[in-house]
């Protein structure tokens, strides 16, 4: 048993931070290990929706502070990431959940702290174990959020409540979560990967190129003019029109059953 387990299971692919004893405290080389579990689900044609969540009682209590404080992994000044030999932030897992036009989902089964946090906004969806909690600790340990927490948080509540969470270092409950939109739903404990699972499943029965363009097209929007983006956008329509799955989808419709795509 490793610090990172992946499994496939038909088109949901569920990559799991495995060390409980240390609620899921991210080393180096898990950052490299997820980073290429992430890269190789979304190159699995097979694979629709990716879950990512932690053993245990908690998500992910953030980096590794024991070998940040001893100098050592993380802390070492020698594995900052970019240094030759080292983790590139280009291939970062923050930077690689924004590249990859797979669906995402946190299973968010507990607390996320710091670089946990910014993994788990990271994702397209998040649903929350009603236990969870977000803690923007990072201002109280003398950092920024240093993986995408500083975009993402803005564009998820706002600037006034993005400055707040972040100047503060505030812990956000599950409920205060859902209110702020941070989080999709929230469930009791037990059920979360039920839940969760339905929701992947729901995504997966639907045409998976389409699902791809249209995530990829959001992306693309975060930063494009609108003019710019209805080009882009169809763009991207014109090839799913000639796609096996777009005549299946038009047939079933017809037909009036659901459809079954293949991926084509």
């Amino acid at each position: 048993m490793g610090d990172l387990l992946s499994s496939k299971d038909g088109a949901i692919a569920t990559i799991t931070l495995n060390r409980p004893d240390r609620v899921n405290a991210i080393s180096i080389e898990m950052l490299r290990g997820l980073s290429r579990a992430l890269i190789e689900y979304d190159r699995d044609p097979e694979v629709r929706v990716i879950i990512l969540t932690g053993a245990g009682r908690g998500f992910c209590s953030g980096l590794d502070m024991k070998d940040v404080a001893s100098g050592r992994g993380l802390g070492d000044a020698g594995a900052i990431p970019g240094n030759p030999g080292e983790l590139d932030l280009r291939e970062a897992p923050p930077n690689v959940l924004h590249e990859i036009d797979t669906p995402t989902i946190c299973a968010l089964n507990g607390g996320a702290a710091g670089y946990g946090m910014d993994l788990a906004l990271g994702c397209d969806l998040r649903i929350a174990a009603r236990s969870a909690k977000l803690a923007a600790a990072y201002t109280r340990r003398g950092v920024l959020p240093e993986s995408g927490g500083t975009w993402l948080l803005p564009r998820l509540v706002g600037w006034a409540r993005a400055a707040e969470i972040i100047f503060t270092g505030r812990t956000l409950p599950a409920q205060e979560c859902l209110e702020l939109g941070l989080v999709n739903r929230i469930v009791p404990d037990e059920l979360l990967q039920k839940e969760v699972r339905g929701l992947a499943e729901e995504i997966a029965s639907n045409a998976p190129l389409a699902v791809r363009a249209a995530k990829r097209m959001m992306r693309m929007g975060l930063n494009q003019a609108f003019n710019e983006h209805v080009h882009h956008v169809f763009l991207q329509l014109l090839p799913l029109f000639g796609t096996k799955d777009f005549a299946e989808g038009m047939k079933a419709y017809i037909e009036r059953r659901e459809p079954q795509f293949q991926g084509r």
